[in-house]
């Protein structure tokens, strides 16, 4: 029996998973992504340790590989995850400085720069990009301004996925979707742009070439091999950025299927023909980008979600967390139920989910989140289900934005990613929405897109459509429930008006405390 091998690098887990042709998860294995802050003056600068990302990654799929009786099944690995993250290397590999999280804050100042200099109209008329503080060419321009010896010394700049795949087989290449987060990326040309590099003065022999994700890049080296388990020679496969992987497994590379991806980020995403680089889509704040599915491009509005939830957990899901290892079961079981207490609009507690800025319709990121609307009887519960329902706010703020402003329609609405299987929030997100929305039995839509581009890459399958034809299974559906869409819809409109009313304040917080 073949298999292939989806490797995702998300920013709470570094994951393997090996899957037969059909989809069937054969075996995986995983380690936390560790956020490290390792500058005492600067608390709130956060990186990744690049030998943590591949020692990570790498005892992930020995843990995988372990579970087969022979890794020489393996016919190929791809790499998908978070994009914009990177880190320079020299020319014998030697990483130079420490992957720069898109949580840390350090690159505002040249966040304003490329506003003011380049702007984000003539940055989206170009590459579709909308701004983010975090972006990777922003990375760029901080090192030549605070680490110039080191970019100096730089050979490449290896995007996260980019780097693993560099340590599986000893390539410095990336993929379309990854160059697509840079802001240097040309969407019509699918090159960099010589003008954007121009501008921000940006030297083009420090990024890789690109090409379309499925190329095969080369084989697993034998240091890799020791490292991780699989054969030597193991083909390693270009993947793509997560939320485009994991459009394919579940058909979201046709016209009306729109694919929700709810993780860390929330990604609203739509399939076209050819890049929409208008004005008018620019002011939406949507992105465009190359898709991982050939002579495609994605539509997509996005925003930072369940990254949240996660802070509440951390912060205070002690008592979920003790009646768990009391009564058995997951803490975010009896989160869930806690929430599950709480009426609709959480007896008037609305929260505006901001705690890593604004994203779709309105950019900022100096934006910070807020409840409003507390009182001396409002529960536990009550600031978890606001949290659910804000965060489903911004979800219909998203959609609202796609459908009106860009005119996508949305025939078919599935959804994926871990929120999916919180069948507590995605009723919620139903009801808020108002339209039937489709979980297919899919555990984790990116890795094994990833695998599929993989199988695409050897010719286990011949393209996508027939790819998604091997692994497609239907899963559950959650229908809206009417009275409850009508409740949300007469209470949007006063979530819409928090961020006008909070930004202001949200700056001047911002600038004294984080900026």
């Amino acid at each position: 029996m073949d298999y292939l091998v989806g490797i995702d690098l998300g920013s709470t887990t570094l994951k393997a998973v090996i899957y037969d042709t059909r989809g069937n998860v054969i075996a995986s294995g995983s380690r936390p992504t560790a956020r490290f802050h390792p500058d005492p003056t600067h608390p709130e600068w956060t990186v990744w340790q690049p030998e943590q990302i591949w020692g990570g990654s790498a005892a992930a799929l020995k843990e995988a590989i372990a579970a087969i009786d022979d890794p020489r099944k393996i016919k190929a690995v791809a790499v998908t995850g978070m994009g914009m993250d990177g880190l320079p290397i020299d020319e014998r590999g030697n990483w130079l400085y420490p992957l720069i999280s898109w949580h840390c804050p350090r690159t505002q100042p040249q966040f304003e720069w490329w506003v003011n200099n380049i702007g984000a109209e003539k940055t989206f008329a170009i590459g579709g990009n909308t701004l983010w503080r975090f972006s990777t060419a922003l990375r760029l321009l901080w090192m030549a301004e605070h680490e110039p010896e080191i970019l100096k010394r730089t050979h490449k700049w290896l995007l996260i996925e980019d780097f693993v795949n560099y340590m599986l087989c000893g390539v410095a290449a990336t993929d379309y979707t990854m160059a697509s987060c840079t802001l240097l990326f040309d969407q019509r040309a699918l090159n960099w742009s010589d003008e954007t590099l121009a501008l921000s003065g940006i030297d083009r022999r420090l990024l890789c070439d690109a090409f379309p994700s499925g190329t095969v890049l080369g084989g697993v080296t034998p240091a890799a091999a020791a490292a991780t388990g699989l054969a030597v020679g193991t083909p390693v496969v270009l993947g793509g950025h997560d939320y485009l992987c994991g459009a394919l497994p579940v058909g979201a590379i046709k016209p009306g299927v729109i694919l929700d991806v709810s993780g860390t980020w929330e990604i609203v995403l739509a399939s076209t023909p050819a890049p929409v680089l208008t004005p008018e889509a620019q002011r939406t704040g949507v992105t465009v980008e190359a898709h991982v599915a050939r002579n495609l491009y994605a539509v997509w509005g996005g925003a930072v979600s369940s990254d949240m939830l996660e802070w509440y957990r951390k912060e205070y899901g002690f008592e979920a967390k003790y009646q768990a290892e009391q009564r058995g079961g997951v803490d975010w079981d009896f989160l869930m139920a806690d929430a599950a207490t709480s009426p609709v609009g959480a007896r008037g507690v609305v929260f505006l989910p901001h705690m890593s800025g604004a994203g779709c319709p309105v950019i900022d990121s100096r934006s910070l989140a807020g409840f409003i609307g507390l009182s001396n009887f409002v529960t536990q519960g009550d600031m978890l289900r606001a949290i659910i329902e804000g965060l489903d706010y911004q979800f219909l703020d998203i959609v609202k934005t796609m459908q009106n402003d860009l005119g996508v329609a949305f025939g078919k609405l599935v959804v994926v990613g871990g929120a999916a299987r919180n069948k507590f929030w995605m009723q919620n997100k139903a009801d808020m929405v108002g339209q039937t929305i489709e979980a297919p039995a899919v555990e984790d839509a990116s890795p094994l897109g990833a695998a599929m581009l993989g199988g695409i890459g050897v010719g286990l399958y011949r393209d996508e459509q027939d790819a998604f034809e091997h692994v497609w299974k239907p899963g559950t559906t959650f229908e809206p429930e009417r009275q409850v869409t009508a409740r949300y819809a007469d209470l949007f409109p006063i979530y819409k008006q928090l961020y006008g009313a909070l930004a202001p304040i949200s700056h001047q917080l911002y600038d004294r405390f984080m900026g």
